[in-house]
């Protein structure tokens, strides 16, 4: 599917065409003038998202609480 340019003159009358040709897959283009400004894409899927997908993936250290020592804050050895 070709590129559509559109200058954003024209983006309130062609809004809900440019929105759906998007969704549809197409690339949209806003220009201004000869020079493109922006891009029009569709969302991804939506699906929620899934918690505990990757359990154990990280971990911390047991001292991962403890407050950091004074030289990581004033950067000297």
């Amino acid at each position: 599917m070709p590129s559509t340019v559109v200058d954003v003159r024209q983006l309130t009358e062609r809004f809900a065409e440019l929105v759906a040709l998007a969704a549809a897959g197409g690339d949209v283009i806003i220009a201004e003038g000869s020079v493109p400004r922006a891009r029009l894409v569709a969302l991804g899927s939506g699906r929620a998202r899934q918690p505990g997908l990757h359990r154990g993936a990280i971990t911390t250290t047991p001292d991962f609480d403890e407050p950091l020592p004074d030289e990581f804050w004033t950067g000297t050895p």
